[in-house]
Order: C-alpha cells, then sequence, then structure tokens
C-alpha cells in the first residue's frame, strides 16, 4: 500500500537510524524540542490558530503571552506540550493503547478550554466543515471506540506501522467521538503509534492542510492508500531530518548529494519541473518539503530514473 520507492526509502532510513542508536543526547534533546515546536504549531494551525510558529516558540520556551492573540489559543499550545509529554510517558510506560489512553490524551487537549467535554464522548451529533463523511451517532461511539481498540491490536501484530498508525489516525477521525479536538488528538495518537516503535514524532503541516483533508476524504470513501502514503512521506521527511543531525559527516555533501529546488534539479534531465512536483507529492522521488517548496537531489533525481530503467 505505500509506493514502492518511497517504502524501500522508509525500510532504509529506518534501519540506518536504528544503526546509529543509542543517539547522542545533547543533540536528541535540541532535535526534539525543534520538532515539538513545529508538532504543536502545526497542528493546531491545521485547526485554524493564528498563531505564527515564532510566537509558538514563545509560549513554550519562555512562557511569554502574546498580545492580540486569544487565551484558547495560549491554552491550546500549553495543552498541546502537556498531551506530548503524556504520550512521551505512554511510550516510556510501553502502555498497551487503547480507547482509555485516547480520552486521557484529549483530556490534555481540551483541558482549560472546554473542560465540560474534556476526555468525554460525545453526547449530540456533529458535522465535519468541507467534508461529505457524516459522522456516526452519538450513542454508537463507545461501542466503535471498543472495537477500534480491538482492531489495532490486531493491526500491531499484521501491519507494518505506518500503516497501522496512518489507518488509526483516519478512523479516529471519521468516528469524531468528541465535541471539539478531534483532529490534535488523532495526530497524537498516530505519533505515539509510531514513537512506540522508534520513528521520530511526525508533523503534518499547516501549508498541507488541504492535501491532508482531501486524504482523509478519500479514506472516508474507502481509498486508504492516499491518507496511508500521505503519512508516509511526512515519516520519511522526519527520519531524514533525525538522520542529517545524527549521521557522522567527514566531509561536505557531494554536488549529487546536495538539496536543491526541483527547478534546479531538473535542468538537464528529460523531465520538467512539473513532473518532479507530481513525483514528490506522490513519494516516487525521494523530496522534502520546506515551507511550500520541494527540495531534491540529483542523487535522488538519477534514483528515480534507474529505477523505470529497471522495470
Amino acid at each position: 500500500m505505500i509506493e514502492k520507492r518511497l517504502f524501500a526509502r522508509l525500510v532504509e532510513k529506518k534501519k540506518t537510524l536504528d544503526d546509529l542508536r543509542p543517539l547522542p543526547e545533547t543533540i536528541l534533546k535540541r532535535l526534539k524540542s525543534q520538532l515539538e515546536v513545529e508538532w504543536i504549531y502545526h497542528s493546531n494551525a491545521i485547526e485554524g490558530s493564528a498563531l505564527t510558529l515564532r510566537e509558538t516558540q514563545l509560549i513554550i520556551e519562555e512562557g511569554i503571552a502574546i498580545g492580540g492573540k486569544s487565551l484558547r489559543e495560549h491554552f491550546e499550545v500549553i495543552n498541546h506540550q502537556e498531551a506530548i509529554k503524556h504520550v512521551e510517558s505512554l511510550i516510556e510506560k510501553k502502555s498497551i493503547l487503547s480507547s482509555y489512553q485516547v480520552r486521557q490524551i484529549h483530556n490534555l487537549v481540551l483541558s482549560g478550554i472546554e473542560d465540560e467535554f474534556a476526555g468525554a464522548y460525545r453526547e449530540t451529533d456533529v458535522r465535519i466543515v468541507g467534508a461529505n463523511h457524516v459522522p456516526p451517532e452519538p450513542w454508537e461511539i463507545p461501542r466503535l471506540m471498543g472495537e477500534w481498540s480491538d482492531w489495532l491490536q490486531e493491526a500491531l501484530r499484521k501491519n507494518h506501522i505506518i500503516i497501522t498508525a496512518s489507518i488509526a489516525h483516519h478512523k479516529l477521525v471519521a468516528i469524531h467521538p468528541f465535541i471539539d479536538g478531534n483532529g490534535r488528538t488523532a495526530r497524537l495518537i498516530m505519533n505515539l503509534i509510531l514513537m512506540q516503535n522508534g520513528y521520530p514524532p511526525t508533523v503534518i503541516m499547516r501549508s498541507d492542510r488541504q492535501q491532508y483533508y482531501s486524504v482523509l476524504s478519500q479514506a472516508d470513501a474507502g481509498n486508504d492508500e492516499a491518507v496511508i502514503n500521505f503519512v508516509a512521506r511526512a515519516v520519511e521527511k522526519s527520519l531524514t531530518l533525525y538522520l542529517n543531525a545524527f549521521k557522522i559527516k567527514t566531509g561536505p555533501a557531494t554536488e549529487a548529494g546536495v538539496w536543491i529546488l526541483l527547478r534546479e534539479a531538473a535542468i538537464g534531465t528529460a523531465y520538467s519541473q512539473e513532473y518532479l512536483s507530481l513525483l514528490a507529492r506522490t513519494g516516487k522521488l525521494e523530496a522534502i518539503k520546506r515551507g511550500r517548496n520541494w527540495y531534491t537531489t540529483r542523487q535522488a533525481v538519477q534514483a528515480y530514473r534507474q529505477s523505470v530503467l529497471e522495470k
């Protein structure tokens, strides 16, 4: 279900990261702090928070109140940080993930914002704005969450962990068990599953919001492949970030290994920038997204060309 070129890179990068363990504590701490800020910022921004990345960082690291921004937005940052700490504690304890932990995490996400709903299943109907999917009736939620827990334990034994994390995330969003905070909770659960299995935290970026909603909508219609590959590409980005931080460098990167814009990578090849963009967005070409721009390497373009020739 994961695009084969993407899957091969994921396997290789995960193995390389595992071979580097134990990771240097000083670098790991700094990198985790950086990713935590990005994780919180992007997850909240997807849900409509107007805080910038820098403002989010100031709230987390300096405890500074941002003028002109709502109390709710400040709580969303602080709560998300507490929820991440809880996720890390569950990983450390090797806790078995169930609907109970989902409610615990949601309680932290909504604490001080909507206390009456924090950690409680909804008792009314809801609609997901912009989606055709109609969430189940409230009285069905306890049963559906029990089925979700049972499915998860079976999937953890049978499926690749990225597939399981992706589908678990979508299933939670589709059940929509809470009045508010479903998306943030589902992304925290996705990362809990990934991090329990040695993957770094994975960030779904605000700039990918429309594509994110699109793949969730496709999964609502029965196409899990779209959301799985979307998450898999985000996982690859985090693996690349970790490897760049921890791999010992004995000299400058070769020209072929330097990250460049797609328009530069297209020069001298049979591929247009638009075609490379399509390959990047579908995971067929190793690429990373910085802001709204895709970057790849000449080495990655050559690897894609070679894979085509070998078909």
